[in-house]
């Protein structure tokens, strides 16, 4: 059994230790956190060992979620890689773009684990449609939510958008050539609401919309292809994909009515297992630190992400700075 544990046991950390307790091959050994209250409470709730400092989780576990705050997760790992422990950090990787090399470069010279929780790489409609994802030309992403002071220590650039962003330079499989970024703080001193439009090395384009200030929730994706249309709700785990039915043509005329499009369009429901994605990836993770099952999202691929949402933010104070949308 791998030993595992839970550093940071805030409103996500929780949830990592609630499912960490039944994960095949993983035995919970037990959760740390720098507020000795919240601390007590969660491992009295989830029957589990509080650990009296980091440093003595890290001595009992082969393994251990990082979810303490973002600006900590540097700290935290490199501890923790020092102790030969493999990760899983949530998401940013890190803070700063020199801290997640840092990161990814001691964890390959100790050969040790790291996954980034991207945890939306793990979502039952992605993974549903990704047998008929071929080379995407545009993509489309709204992820809206209501304002939670929870979180709002960063930008949503960092809060919610990286999630798409993430999934965009996985699925297109390409190099960022250039990006466009406009954002607005609207109840706090960062980005509540932005927009990125990311162009890639082949041509392909990723228009992402992300608020922490609506009054609706929203986490939508798209993506044109010359095979047809994918639409995907990642808050329901279900989608579709639209394309021509093999050997149906277009009828001639200017005109064409919805029943004549319906005849020549087939429409593939896309639908997840309803496995809980969380649970998927920390299941993948200890797959992975076991050497039983490939590294979903690795550090390097957190590193990437997290390049990019910090071009994006760089943009946004461009243009907040100038009055004019940015440009790089």
């Amino acid at each position: 059994m791998t030993r595992a544990g839970v550093l940071g046991v805030g409103s996500l950390g929780f949830h990592h230790a609630r499912i960490l307790r039944d994960v095949s091959g993983a035995e919970m050994a037990g959760v740390w956190d720098d507020d000795p209250a919240r601390l007590a409470h969660v491992a009295q709730e989830l029957g589990v060992r509080a650990f009296r400092s980091r440093d003595e989780l890290l001595e009992s576990v082969d393994a251990a979620v990082i979810a303490v705050p973002t600006t900590a997760h540097a700290e935290v790992a490199l501890a923790a890689l020092d102790a030969g422990v493999h990760l899983l950090i949530e998401k940013p990787i890190a803070h700063t773009l020199e801290e997640a090399n840092a990161i990814v470069s001691t964890a390959a010279a100790k050969g040790l684990t790291v996954q980034t929780g991207h945890v939306e790489r793990f979502n039952g409609a992605l993974r549903a449609c990704e047998p008929y994802l071929e080379d995407p030309r545009f993509v489309e992403s709204h992820r809206l939510a209501p304002f939670n002071p929870r979180g709002t220590d960063v930008a949503v650039v960092l809060d919610l958008m990286i999630h798409d962003i993430d999934l965009v330079l996985g699925l297109v499989g390409r190099g960022v050539e250039s990006l466009d970024a406009i954002g607005v703080p609207v109840l706090t001193p960062s980005a509540d609401i932005a927009n990125a439009r990311i162009n890639f090395e082949n041509g392909a384009v990723a228009n992402i919309t992300a608020s922490r200030v609506s009054f609706e929730k929203m986490r939508k994706v798209r993506f044109f292809q010359q095979s047809g249309y994918i639409s995907l709700d990642l808050a329901t785990g279900k989608g579709e994909f639209l394309r021509l039915k093999p050997g149906a043509r277009l009828p001639e005329g200017s005109e064409m009515g919805m029943a004549a499009l319906l005849g020549v369009v087939e429409r593939v429901e896309l639908k997840g297992d309803g496995a809980e994605p969380l649970r998927a990836e920390l299941e993948a993770w200890i797959l992975a630190v076991r050497g039983e099952g490939p590294l979903v999202v690795s550090g390097e691929a957190g590193r990437d992400a997290l390049a990019v949402a910090l071009r994006i933010m760089e943009r946004i104070e461009q243009h907040a700075a100038a009055g004019l949308p940015a440009r790089a």
